[in-house]
C-alpha cells in the first residue's frame, strides 16, 4: 500500500495493521481515514476495541448511515477479538461491503496470530500492512524519508545528529523532521541547521564530547564538556557516552577484516553511517590504548556515581587521559 492510498485502495477492502511500531501503525490508520474522506468529505468513521466485536456490531458500525453511505470503520486490539467473534469477522472480511474502509489494528506478539494468519490468505480482499520497530541501523533512512516526503532534502550528517540529539523515538523523530523541513523551505537541511534547534538535547552534547575526546581534540572536548555540564546535562549521561565510543572502536578492531559494513553496523550495534566514522577513529588508535580507555571510562563512571566529590575534574580528566591515549596522525 502507497504511503498516502487512494480510496479504491481502501474502500471495499480490509487493511490488516501488524506489528509493534504503535506510531507507524497510527499511521497507517489516518492516511486510510484521510483516503476515505478525501473520496466522501460526509463519510462517516467509527472506532471500536476488537475485544467487544460480534458479529451484530460489525454490521452496525459498517451499514450505511442517514447522512453517508461511505465509512471508515477501525478495529484495534486484534489479539483481544472473542473467539466466537472470529468467524464472523472472516466471513465479512473475504467479501467487504463496497463502501467501508475496514482497518485491523494487531499490536505484535503472538497472541491471536492465528486469525491474522487467517486473514492474510484472503489476499483479494486483505492488505497488510507492517509496522515493525525500525531497528537504530535503519533511522538515518527514516529521517531522509521523512523530511524527503515533506519535500525536503537533508544531508547524511545531518540526519545522523539529529538521531543522536532527539533520540530513537519514531514520533519525535518525524516531528523533528517536520518542524525543520517547515522552517527550512527548498534548503537543504545541514549539521548546523539541525544543531541550531536541536543542539541542546543532553544525549548530543554528551556525544559530542566523547566524539571529541576520541578525535583526540582536547580542547574541543574540554569546551563541549563544561557548555554541557553547565546547561545541565547528567555526567553519566556524558560516561554512557564514552563508554559506547570506546566499545565501538574495540568491536570494529577486532571484527574480521573485510567485513562489509551492515554486518559490522550490527556487530558494533550502530546505523551503517556510523562505521565510517568509527572506521576514521580508529586508524589512530591501539588495542592497548583502547583498553586503557576503557578502564579509564570505567573508573569514571564509578567516580561520578558516586566515589568521587567533583564529577566536573573527574570528566576532565577523563576527557584529557582519552585524548592522550589516541596515537597521534
Amino acid at each position: 500500500m502507497a504511503t498516502t492510498p487512494s480510496a479504491k485502495q481502501v474502500l471495499g477492502r480490509v487493511v490488516l495493521v501488524t506489528g509493534k511500531e504503535e506510531f507507524l501503525a497510527e499511521r497507517t490508520v489516518v492516511s486510510v481515514r484521510a483516503a476515505v474522506r478525501a473520496h466522501d468529505p460526509e463519510a462517516e468513521m467509527a472506532d471500536a476495541p476488537a475485544s467487544g466485536l460480534t458479529l451484530a456490531s460489525l454490521g452496525e458500525m459498517s451499514a450505511p448511515s442517514l447522512f453517508s453511505s461511505t465509512r471508515c470503520v477501525v478495529v484495534r486490539g486484534l489479539e483481544d477479538l472473542p473467539d466466537e467473534s472470529v468467524d464472523g469477522l472472516l466471513d465479512y472480511c473475504a467479501a467487504p461491503v463496497e463502501d467501508v474502509a475496514l482497518v485491523l489494528v494487531h499490536s505484535g506478539g503472538q497472541r491471536g496470530m492465528g486469525v491474522v494468519n487467517k486473514l492474510k490468505k484472503l489476499k483479494d480482499s486483505v492488505t497488510e500492512v507492517k509496522s515493525e520497530e525500525v531497528k537504530a541501523s535503519a533511522l538515518p533512512q527514516f529521517v531522509t524519508a521523512e523530511v524527503s516526503s515533506r519535500g525536503g532534502r537533508i544531508a547524511a550528517d545531518a540526519a545522523a545528529f539529529l538521531i543522536q540529539a532527539v533520540g530513537h523515538d519514531l514520533r519525535s523523530l518525524a516531528a523533528a523532521a517536520d518542524q525543520l523541513v517547515n522552517d527550512f523551505p527548498d534548503e537543504q537541511l545541514t549539521v548546523e541547521r539541525v544543531q541550531r534547534y536541536f543542539g541542546g538535547r543532553a544525549e548530543a552534547k554528551s556525544f559530542a564530547v566523547a566524539d571529541a575526546a576520541f578525535a583526540g581534540r582536547r580542547a574541543v572536548a574540554l569546551e563541549e564538556l563544561r557548555w554541557a555540564l553547565d546547561t545541565g546535562t547528567s555526567p553519566v549521561l556524558v560516561t554512557s557516552a564514552m563508554a559506547g565510543s570506546a566499545r565501538s572502536l574495540a568491536r570494529f578492531m577486532g571484527a574480521p577484516r573485510g567485513a562489509r559494513d551492515g554486518d559490522l553496523a550490527r556487530e558494533l550495534g550502530v546505523p551503517p553511517w556510523k562505521v565510517r566514522q568509527v572506521r576514521d577513529a580508529s586508524r589512530a588508535w591501539t588495542p592497548e590504548g583502547i583498553a586503557q580507555a576503557v578502564r579509564a571510562v570505567a573508573v569514571a563512571d564509578a567516580d561520578v556515581k558516586g566515589q568521587a566529590s567533583d564529577a566536573s575534574y573527574t570528566l576532565e580528566r577523563l576527557v584529557l587521559t582519552v585524548a592522550s591515549l589516541r596515537e597521534p596522525r
